[in-house]
């Protein structure tokens, strides 16, 4: 098999941590950039970190790579205010997906979540939805977005109302249907490798569900 360059954006996160450490393992990657605002405490011969300004990234630095894993992801509370959310949310994602069709990746991958739509009355889905909508008009030669619900693992920040969520949603998962049902982020990420080493083009949903199924 030949080897393969992966991005990662969002590689200290929840599901990008995860997606980091199963791509550096993967003998399908043999080179993976990680952008960052600040360094990771992680050295593997795989790995090539850059330190970014996200407004205005050296894109000649970043690419060309095969595939692009997005995980970008904030909270309205930690962004500040919606315009700042829309900017990670939405707006960086975005540009990184141009700059993938710019430089011929096969694959772009991103996270999104269940139930979004750019008509939602719910600002967060109608972020998410709106990045879905602009992402399909990019055509790009593969877009595969993954629209998980609530997602479990260990978090570096304290959120307290998800925390609440998360014990609920785990009390009650054998009565949740897979569609709604809370799913672990190391489930996500392994879906996210596995199919974007399938040979997919165009635009596709990865359901919750379907993640829950085939991890």
């Amino acid at each position: 098999m030949k080897e393969k360059s992966a991005l990662i954006l969002g590689s200290s996160g929840l599901v990008g941590s995860e997606l980091l450490k199963l791509c550096l393992d993967s003998d399908s990657y043999d080179k993976i950039i990680a952008p960052v605002r600040t360094s990771l405490n992680i050295n593997h011969r795989k790995l090539i970190q850059k330190t970014i300004d996200f407004d205005i990234p050296n894109w000649e630095e970043l690419f060309p790579v095969d595939h692009v894993y997005c995980c970008l992801g904030t909270t309205i509370k930690k962004a500040g205010s919606q315009d700042n959310f829309m900017k990670v949310d939405h707006d960086y994602p975005l540009a990184f997906a141009a700059a993938s069709k710019k430089w011929n990746t096969s694959v772009f991958s991103v996270i999104t979540a269940v139930g979004v739509s750019p008509d939602s009355k719910f600002f967060y889905n109608q972020v998410k939805g709106k990045l879905e909508q602009n992402l399909k008009s990019l055509e790009l030669i593969s877009t595969l977005v993954f629209q998980p619900s609530l997602l479990l693992g260990n978090r570096q920040e304290v959120r307290p109302r998800e925390k609440f969520g998360v014990l609920i949603a785990k009390l009650s998962s054998w009565i949740t249907p897979k569609t709604y049902r809370a799913i672990h982020s190391k489930t996500v990420a392994k879906a996210m490798v596995t199919e974007t080493l399938s040979t997919k083009t165009g635009f596709h949903i990865i359901s919750n569900k379907s993640m829950h199924e085939t991890n």
